[in-house]
């Protein structure tokens, strides 16, 4: 070197980094600059402060934070209005070879693309006297950089994803200290991607765990309920289940069987809790509710042999004993209808929609919660469904709901509901609940599960003129 030629750069290229990168040696740090979603980090309020201090402390017009990829680099924060144009310089500009300091490109592109080369915080006195820049525009013209530093943002494994950058229109000289605070910059802006990557994975974590456990909710709440009604000669049956929490087991419950002879029998009711604990309450109480139903059908008998054994199952524990609402009823043909006997333990009332359109309370009178009080009093009533008419059973999460203006919709509002929408059958019933539901909306805080049976409107045959059950 003659004393002619001048110091190009306060530092040398660093040892053991080319100054051309191999491609095999660049693809451990382009996988970290992937690992961390770097180049599609938005930019934020703390990599903004980080270049305003990088600014501020080299009392520099320009600072920049910059992530450097394969092909490009991209500006995430800047300081001073020629930096910011350099953001949108940088994101229409043709790709920046990382390998090429010669490409003609922003400041931001050739001397941030070098600055990964490093192994720590670096200056380049002048920028017209560096081969890799001295042919810049933003050297050459506007705004006339001649000066930058730059601190590597390194990550704990080593590999640097881009550089914390100041800026200056005259060339100067870069004090220790003033490097040793760039360093710490560039630290702090590695902290905060490091804390997004926590951040993102836990997200990713949390939403594959919610995944599994609303598989795992939608799977145990199948086991709970009866994958399909059984066809009743004569009689229309339809049911569905509307949770509130897609990860969480209800305890609402319903079945449609078989009895002896002709007779079939059903339920529905809601225990209390959530949960693993709730959904084995549920089976045990559809298990005792058939198989009590097997050994006497009176409905009467089944919701009183159902308390007995849950006043027995933590007879003496120290946990509250647990407790449901039921009704129970039996269906027997007769003629062109079906004769209903239902009791009921604590659950709201079943309403029967009748053929012209009226909707009737079916309800006995008192009726008190199944297993947990001493001595209860189960109530029962008897009732007919002719042609034309349908019954509804629910659970309490539907008339709890708020409506619009905070009330509880109730018995009356759900009534009112289902004599709007006039004669129906058990699907078109359905239907009306899940319309109500949907519009009730967030005011909807408890599951919802029903049960709709119906005995189809009697038709007239054009070529007997009999009449009979459609």
């Amino acid at each position: 070197m003659t004393g002619e030629e001048p110091e190009v750069s306060t530092v040398e290229e660093a040892p053991g980094r080319p100054a051309v990168a191999d491609s095999d040696e660049e693809a451990p740090r382009l996988e970290a600059v992937r690992r961390y979603a770097a180049l599609e980090t938005a930019s934020g309020g703390a990599f903004d402060r980080v270049a305003a201090l990088a600014a501020r402390i080299f009392q520099a017009p320009f600072a920049t934070v910059t992530i450097v990829g394969d092909d490009l680099v991209r500006v995430i924060a800047a300081h001073g209005p020629p930096a910011r144009r350099a953001i949108a310089e940088v994101s229409i500009m043709e790709p920046v070879i990382v390998e090429s300091p010669t490409v003609e490109a922003p400041i931001v592109g050739t001397l941030c693309a070098a600055a990964v080369r490093h192994d720590g915080p670096h200056a380049v006195s002048d920028a017209r006297l560096h081969p890799g820049a001295a042919g810049d525009p933003a050297v050459r013209g506007e705004p006339g950089i001649r000066f930058h530093a730059a601190a590597p943002i390194v990550t704990p494994d080593g590999e640097p994803l881009g550089s914390v950058n100041v800026m200056d229109t005259r060339p100067r000289e870069a004090g220790e200290e003033e490097l040793a605070c760039l360093r710490d910059l560039a630290d702090l802006v590695m902290d905060e991607l490091q804390v997004r990557l926590v951040t993102q994975r836990t997200v990713e974590i949390e939403r594959q765990l919610r995944a599994g456990a609303e598989r795992l909710a939608r799977t145990l709440q199948r086991t709970l309920l009866p994958p399909a009604l059984p066809r009743v000669p004569g009689l229309r049956a339809a049911a569905a289940y509307h949770p509130v929490s897609a990860d969480e087991v209800g305890g609402d419950f319903y079945d449609l069987f078989p009895l002896d002879g002709d007779r079939w029998g059903f339920f529905l009711g809601d225990v209390c809790g959530k949960g693993a604990g709730a959904a084995s309450l549920t089976s045990l109480v559809r298990y005792t509710l058939r198989a009590a139903a097997v050994y006497d059908a009176d409905p009467h008998a089944v919701l009183a042999n159902l308390d007995a054994v849950l006043q027995q199952e933590h007879a003496g524990g120290d946990i509250p004993a647990p407790y449901c609402t039921a009704v129970f009823g039996v269906l027997q043909p007769d003629g062109d209808g079906f004769g209903v006997t239902l009791a009921t333990g604590g659950h709201p009332p079943a309403l029967a929609v009748r053929a012209d359109g009226v909707v009737e309370p079916i309800h006995p009178a008192g009726g008190q919660l199944i297993g947990i009080l001493r001595n209860p009093h189960f109530a029962q009533v008897g009732a007919r469904l002719n042609a034309g008419d349908a019954l509804l059973l629910y659970t309490d999460g539907l008339t709890e709901a708020r409506t619009e203006t905070g009330s509880m919709l109730d018995e009356d509002g759900l009534t009112a509901c289902l004599a709007a929408a006039g004669p129906t059958s058990a699907d078109a019933l359905l239907d009306t609940v899940h319309d109500l539901i949907t519009a009730l909306g967030e005011g909807v805080s408890d599951d919802t599960a029903v049960l709709a049976l119906s005995v189809p409107p009697a038709t007239r045959s054009s070529s007997s003129g009999s009449q009979g059950a459609a």
